[in-house]
């Protein structure tokens, strides 16, 4: 049987996929995970509301390293490519003291197609 996504399928599919992100939150706030699914489901539908998701994830979770490169693609999105390079630096160096190569191999990659943006 072929299922076909509608828009509203796919809305609905969305909304409970929110509600079920923004549970596991209210579950355990302190599990940076959380907070990370949800921003990233809110830049689907709410860069303003993902934007302050990242930025509480970034000042609460300053450790965990996933949160700087999307972070960063959103303050660049919104046309905050400043913020967006402080943010790259930051998790590159984070992700340094981590010894998480990879992740600071793709930040340093992300910063530097944005410096050559600005050029």
């Amino acid at each position: 049987m072929l299922f076909i996504h509608t828009p509203f399928i796919l809305a609905v599919m969305s909304e409970q996929r929110l509600k079920t992100l923004i549970q596991f939150y209210e579950e355990d706030p302190s599990d940076p995970f959380n907070l990370y699914g949800l921003a990233l489901e809110y830049q689907k539908t709410d860069l303003k509301k993902s934007e302050a998701l990242f930025n509480k994830l970034l000042t609460d979770f300053p450790q965990y390293v996933p949160s700087y490169y999307h972070a960063a693609k959103l303050k660049a999105e919104l046309k905050q490519p400043e913020v967006a390079l402080r943010i790259y630096k930051k998790g590159i160096e984070v992700a340094k003291q981590h010894n998480e190569k990879k992740a600071e191999q793709e930040l340093r990659s992300a910063y530097a197609e944005l410096m050559f943006e600005m050029e």
